[in-house]
């Protein structure tokens, strides 16, 4: 997991900034919607919207706007429709780079995304040219709660985690996809604080970056992430000290 835990850590960091500014909620809006839309909108019968709703539950949206969201999905109110594409590229330094899209408007969207590709020295590529560098986990963030490293090992291993990284105030439990929700669902009715539960692509090998590039590869992140249409960004790059 080299590399992962340190960007983690600054992502965690700027999810905190882009919530006060309201900027999260677009994101988890639009996942909700999607979730809704593709598997109905009864949160006990659609897992996806279940861990959608779950969320931004935890990123404090206020329950009318969950509410909505859904409605819009399912046809009782009017809505945008948000299709679902991944883009992959090369950044700075040849550094592999994946950003999923959430967009009602694809050429748009196709455009932006190549723009900040070109601006940072990278390049768009195509379907599979770097997706085969990552694997699908299931990733879990939880403030530390005055909880020992002992005893969330022990409540996780048993279930198949494949991980635990310790950082300074939180813990991100590593899971594969089909133990992903067994796990989440049991910190949950332990009482834990789930802070944020997402499958993600991380990096079956990481490169490492310094200097000059490695500000490059974080600047085209950033503003990728910054793009409304695009939902999550993953990379290669180790940051590490």
């Amino acid at each position: 997991m080299s590399g992962h835990s340190k960007w983690a850590t600054t992502k965690r960091k700027k999810a905190a900034i882009d919530a006060k500014r309201g900027k999260i909620f677009t994101k988890l809006i639009k996942e909700i919607t999607i979730a809704a839309r593709g598997g109905g909108g009864d949160i006990a019968g659609n897992p996806r919207l279940r861990l959608a709703v779950d969320n931004a539950k935890a990123a404090n949206m206020p329950q009318d706007n969950i509410e909505r969201a859904i409605k819009k999905a399912t046809g009782e109110l009017e809505g945008v429709t948000f299709h679902e594409f991944m883009y992959e590229g090369y950044g700075p330094g040849g550094i592999a780079i994946l950003a999923e899209v959430a967009t009602d408007n694809k050429n748009r969207t196709v455009a932006e995304v190549r723009h900040l590709f070109n601006k940072a020295g990278g390049n768009l590529g195509e379907t599979n040219s770097v997706s085969w560098m990552f694997e699908r986990k299931g990733i879990i963030t939880l403030p530390k709660q005055n909880k020992t490293e002992e005893d969330l090992l022990e409540l996780v291993m048993d279930d198949g985690a494949e991980d635990l990284v310790n950082e300074d105030d939180f813990y991100e439990v590593v899971t594969p996809v089909e133990a992903f929700e067994n796990i989440r669902k049991k910190l949950v009715d332990t009482e834990l604080e789930v802070e944020n539960a997402s499958l993600q692509w991380i990096a079956k090998n990481y490169i490492k970056v310094e200097g000059e590039t490695s500000e490059k590869v974080v600047n085209l992140i950033e503003a990728l992430e910054d793009n409304d249409d695009v939902q999550n960004v993953y990379s290669n790059a180790d940051f590490e000290d």
